[in-house]
């Protein structure tokens, strides 16, 4: 059986490693538009923080392994271009612009995602960057060290971009962050918003909301973002709105898509065609709280997923539950931690949602180093359900966050979450865990 990957990175790597162990006889190939496999995206800010670092470090596995040690047919610099359901074939061209042709039994689309550009002019001149992929990084890098960058103004206020302002300050660099919407953090309570935003602040980071952006252009620093309202000059303007999935292949191949034009899959990976797979963070997948298809693109996801459609295609089926949204990231010396839905997710979702934000500590009270840990949490009047919890923190807010959303895949009460019996020592937490002195006041407000 031929077993085709378009994708070369989490999912895809993933199903092809796993497929091939389960089934040595299997013939796989995997399609890599890049000459970069299995690496871990999720480190390009931290090794961007360090100027000498080479961000090869991030590579988890390289391809000679892949081709050697597994006998995987992994070609890199190979860009899919269509997909011919009938006859079951894939064609595309290499670098060099040599068309290829490959044929499959059961094809994985594991494409991921693009980072999302402003249409207003200027945004494809030198020094307006994207951070997504190793070679985004390696350009920025080497962007960096050849224009001695000392100041950088990031588009969009998402994880990549607040992550990217503690690299950036790392080496000496100002920082400023536009977007045009009003609100900060508009998934985030706004209590817990308006600590994170304190901590910009406090690591001197220009915060510039509600500001719509004309464009940029060349000055005499570099270069110059305008907007309607602050005029901010730089040598170098960071891109960071959010991606968008790579699902243009499986559209014009005619399969069923998904929010936000994710390619649309059921519980075992499978699109609307009973040959082919998706997975990463071009598929979507159904939210374990909702029940309803999302398409939230996290690492874990992707490599779960991968391992599933290796399962399914050497004949152990697989099933995913789904997932919760379950994400943090750090600002500074800050943790946030989110899972499940906010109070705006709930309502869109038929829920009755309250809310309680509590402020309580991370250690005993009378422990050394004991820090504030301010937790939101959601549940539905109705079913007494919890839906999600928010957490903002200098400690203890990242791994908390596990608790909760193993209780959203379990389908717990507020109540019952409440009664969970959650480990205590004065080093690690109160007697009472912020989780359950959040759990207990929402029963108040429900």
């Amino acid at each position: 059986m031929r077993f085709l990957v378009i994708g070369g990175d989490a999912a895809g790597m993933s199903a092809a490693s796993r497929a091939k162990r389960g089934m040595p006889d299997l013939q796989v190939t995997v399609l890599e538009q890049t000459h970069d496999v299995s690496y871990s995206a999720c480190g390009m800010p931290y090794n961007i923080a360090d100027s000498v670092r080479d961000m090869d470090d991030l590579v988890v596995r390289k391809a000679e392994v892949f081709r050697d040690k597994q006998h995987i047919d992994l070609r890199t610099g190979h860009r899919a271009d269509s997909i011919q359901v009938k006859e079951r074939k894939v064609t595309g061209k290499t670098r060099k612009g040599e068309d290829f042709e490959v044929s499959y039994d059961k094809l994985l689309i594991a494409t991921g995602a693009s980072p999302s550009i402003p249409r207003q002019p200027g945004f494809d001149l030198p020094g307006v960057l994207a951070l997504k992929n190793l070679e985004d990084g390696r350009r920025i890098k080497r962007f960096m060290g050849e224009r001695n960058v000392s100041r950088v103004v990031i588009v969009g206020m998402g994880y990549i971009g607040l992550e990217m302002c503690e690299s950036l300050r790392a080496r000496g660099i100002e920082v400023d962050m536009i977007k045009p919407g009003p609100v900060f953090l508009q998934w985030m309570n706004p209590e817990l918003a308006a600590i994170v935003r304190k901590e910009l602040d406090a690591n001197r980071i220009g915060v510039h909301l509600g500001h719509e952006i004309v464009g940029i252009e060349k000055s005499d620093k570099g270069l110059r973002l305008l907007s309607k309202g602050p005029v901010l000059d730089c040598q170098m303007v960071l891109t960071a709105v959010g991606v968008l999935p790579n699902s243009q292949l499986a559209d014009e191949a005619g399969l069923e898509l998904g929010p936000r034009k994710s390619i649309a899959v059921d519980s075992a990976l499978l699109t609307s065609d009973e040959n082919i797979y998706a997975a990463g963070d071009c598929a979507d997948a159904f939210h374990v709280v909702t029940g309803k298809r999302a398409w939230i693109p996290l690492a874990l996801r992707a490599n779960r997923a991968g391992w599933a459609v290796a399962d399914n295609v050497t004949g152990k089926r697989a099933e995913l539950q789904g997932v919760a949204g379950t994400a943090v990231f750090r600002v500074f010396d800050l943790e946030v931690a989110r899972t499940g839905l906010s109070m705006s997710e709930a309502e869109k979702a038929g829920f009755e949602p309250a809310e309680t934000v509590i402020h309580s500590r991370s250690r005993a009270h009378a422990h050394p180093g004991s820090t504030t840990i301010s937790v939101q949490m959601v549940g539905d009047r109705k079913s007494g359900r919890l839906l999600g919890v928010q957490m903002v923190g200098k400690e203890g807010a990242v791994h908390r966050v596990n608790a909760p959303a193993v209780a959203l895949h379990a389908g717990m009460t507020v109540e019952q979450f409440g009664q969970s019996d959650l480990a205590y020592a004065p080093p690690f937490s109160p007697v009472w865990d912020p989780m359950l002195t959040a759990a207990n006041q929402l029963l108040k407000e429900m």
